[in-house]
């Protein structure tokens, strides 16, 4: 029988409510050291596991393509989609990185535990009653009532072009990255970049190990791309925070 994921608890010394007036002023936050070291290096493992599908965009339609089905396309039909791919990124919505969807497993009851454990005790963390309260009293927002989440990997290449998460119908209150590559620079890109309205990052937050990265919605948001040179991927947990 495979091993069930392990309870997981935020680390000792976290208090929302002095964490609450930054939130209220900025509408984000970067939280570091979200978990005990050893959790936090029991969620990399796992996201290094992780049975990862390509997600992206192309000429306005959202793909999810298995990995192996994409290294057997064609070349000619794999340019053809990676040129799709950047013009969308000139001056559209654009995406490209590797996914998993844990939510849409966890609520089909498909737990598979053992390597992944770490992650769906991630997702079960993440809809605890402990977790939203916490999130709750650091937003100030009661209507925190549940969360969704997938983990992403993003390799040299990757990117996620501005965009705002509002969008009609899925009742989404804040965004969430939980991030877990040890060593990450900034120089690597893969930063969670801010616009402001002139067009200018207002901030840009490093993928730093073990920290949490929470924002309201909507706001104008991108990742980076990351560089050919980096060194390592980028591993992280993302979703939204959700009310009824």
């Amino acid at each position: 029988m495979a091993k069930a994921a392990v309870p997981l608890k935020l680390a000792r010394g976290l208090d929302p409510a002095k964490l609450r007036p930054a939130f209220e002023r900025f509408g984000r936050l970067h939280l570091p050291g979200l978990f005990a070291p050893r959790e936090a290096q029991a969620i990399h493992a796992a996201l290094v596991a992780a049975p990862y599908h390509r997600s992206l965009t192309a000429s306005g339609k959202s793909y999810d393509i298995a990995l192996d089905t994409l290294a057997a396309m064609p070349p000619e039909r794999r340019a053809e989609l990676e040129a799709a791919i950047l013009e969308g990124g000139r001056t559209g919505f654009q995406y490209q990185f590797d996914a998993w969807r844990l939510s849409d497993l966890m609520e089909a009851g498909q737990r598979t535990g053992g390597a992944l454990a770490p992650l769906e005790a991630v997702y079960d963390l993440i809809n605890s009653e402990a977790f939203l309260a916490f999130i709750r009293t650091l937003t100030g927002d009661p209507r925190c009532a549940y969360a969704d989440a997938q983990a992403t990997r993003y390799r040299p290449g990757d990117f996620l072009t501005a965009h705002d998460d509002d969008v009609a119908g899925k009742k989404r209150l804040y965004a969430m990255v939980l991030n877990f590559t040890p060593g990450w620079r900034p120089d690597w890109g893969g930063l969670l970049a801010f616009h402001d309205a002139d067009g200018h990052v207002s901030e840009a937050y490093t993928p730093t190990f073990n920290a949490l990265n929470l924002f309201r919605v909507p706001q104008q948001h991108a990742v980076t791309q990351v560089a050919s040179f980096a060194g390592a991927e980028r591993l992280s947990i993302t979703g939204w925070i959700r009310e009824r």
